[in-house]
């Protein structure tokens, strides 16, 4: 069973003007939350900001404003470089939809811990009505020629439900998550019905080719569609193509906004004596922090010589506060990060550095730029651009190192990092030591192997890429 990779790419439409327009259409990019402020940020901002500039393009999601009463109409957006519209949510609908089936369901499902689902009736009914409202509001806002590009697991449905309006836009899926195997969907009462929202779309885009073989397995043993050459798979009258587009960075920006913020760190975060090591996660289960504190802490049981001599900055913003599985997380990684910090500080250094709070996006480019080894080493990841930042932002004469976790969809492209499986503590502990003795020219060779594959394959090829297979 073969997935279609992400094609190289074949020119791209040379401008829109009114010709293009017609032709194409408008891209209506569609997220759970549109870009915020006057200014919106962000990879998939940047990818998308030009493309919807200059189609007419619209960005739709909800507003992250909470109403008594819904409003079945989309409200505009006011002073940002692009057009935006948005939805409110209810209370009931927040909790239901949102942190019931997206976030206590689908994406416990889509990262393999299925002993953590909370299946609930109403919060899968509330999923399908909230995109049931969006897709009668979304009907009166599109044209023919529009292509609607949708992304990530809380709006799976939305095509069908546009279907079943009248709609035939070529619609695309974009899934930020991984995807689960047959045996993991299962655990769904409903897994037919997610292959059956997939095969409604012209194109289905994963992350890496372990999700879209995962996917198409999905669709041809659950739903019983029928695998087509070139990861096309027919369920019905509906044929969509299942890839993967794995999504990225502009790593030349990243770079410069890493070279321009190393000199405005905070005094005493360099010093020529101690080795930085850093990782940078969301407070969630699926990260495997718990894992690096042991695999640390492993590393320094068995290397005295290296006390004093190196620390980790662990950078967790918190997530779901108040859902059962993150207080855990949070509880398990403090006293983790204590045990260490207990067992091996002494009153001029401590091991561990765990900041349980948002970092600025430039602060973190320079601590990338000054730390010699990055460690991403979830359970189970998408992508992870963590991975990505941090090899943009080393200094190519004196590179750093990336320890990457074989279960991060970034490990496909980036296999010159060293490759760790995170639930394996004694080989984590290893590959820091073999990262911290590695010789300049092996980590120079390694940067310049990662490197290449950022700049060819950045967040512009990315979006080329889906926007070329659904046109």
């Amino acid at each position: 069973m073969q997935a279609s990779a992400c094609p190289t790419l074949p020119p791209f439409w040379n401008g829109y003007g009114r010709e293009g327009r017609a032709r194409m259409g408008r891209l209506i990019c569609i997220s759970n939350r549109i870009p915020s402020g006057p200014n919106p940020s962000g990879g998939l901002v940047v990818a998308l900001h030009d493309t919807i500039k200059e189609t007419g393009g619209i960005w739709i999601g909800t507003s992250g404003e909470i109403v008594d009463t819904p409003d079945n109409t989309l409200h505009e957006i006011t002073d940002g470089p692009f057009r935006r519209m948005a939805f409110d949510l209810t209370e009931a609908e927040q909790e239901n939809y949102y942190f019931g089936f997206s976030n206590q369901v689908l994406w416990p499902l889509f990262h393999g811990r299925t002993d953590l689902l909370e299946i609930h009736a109403e919060y899968l009914d509330s999923y399908k009505e909230v995109n049931r409202r969006f897709a009668k509001m979304l009907i009166e806002v599109i044209e023919p020629e529009d292509r609607i590009w949708v992304h990530d697991y809380h709006l799976i449905p939305l095509a069908l439900y546009l279907r079943q309006l009248g709609a035939k836009n070529r619609m695309g899926f974009f899934l930020h998550t991984p995807f689960p195997n047959p045996i993991t969907l299962h655990a769904l009462p409903n897994a037919e019905d997610v292959c059956e929202w997939l095969a409604n779309y012209e194109v289905v885009g994963m992350q890496s080719e372990r999700d879209a073989r995962a996917a198409i397995a999905c669709l041809t043993e659950i739903a019983g569609a029928q695998e087509l050459a070139g990861g096309f798979v027919q369920l019905g009258e509906r044929q969509c193509r299942v890839a993967a587009f794995p999504i990225a960075i502009d790593a030349q920006e990243f770079r410069h906004l890493a070279e321009e913020q190393i000199d405005r760190l905070p005094a005493g975060v360099i010093k020529p004596d101690r080795q930085l090591i850093i990782g940078v996660d969301r407070l969630d289960y699926t990260k495997g922090v718990p894992q690096r504190f042991k695999a640390f802490g492993e590393f320094l049981s068995r290397h005295e010589e290296w006390h004093r001599h190196v620390s980790l900055i662990q950078i967790s913003p918190p997530t779901r506060e108040g859902v059962e599985a993150y207080d855990n997380i949070r509880e398990e990684t403090e006293h983790l990060s204590g045990q260490v910090n207990g067992q091996f500080a002494d009153i001029q250094w401590a091991p561990i550095r765990f900041i349980n709070r948002p970092v600025p996006r430039e602060t973190l480019a320079g601590l990338y730029r000054a730390a010699q080894i990055a460690l991403v080493t979830p359970l189970m990841d998408g992508m992870n651009l963590v991975a990505k930042e941090f090899v943009a932002a080393q200094n190519p004469e004196d590179p750093g190192v990336l320890i990457l976790s074989q279960f991060a969809g970034a490990a496909e492209q980036m296999d010159d990092a060293l490759i760790v499986n995170p639930h394996d503590i004694e080989q984590m502990a290893t590959a820091i030591m073999t990262a911290l003795a590695m010789p300049l020219q092996d980590r120079r060779r390694r940067h310049e192997a990662l490197m290449d594959v950022l700049l060819t394959k950045d967040v512009s090829w990315w979006s080329k890429g889906f926007l070329t297979a659904l046109g």
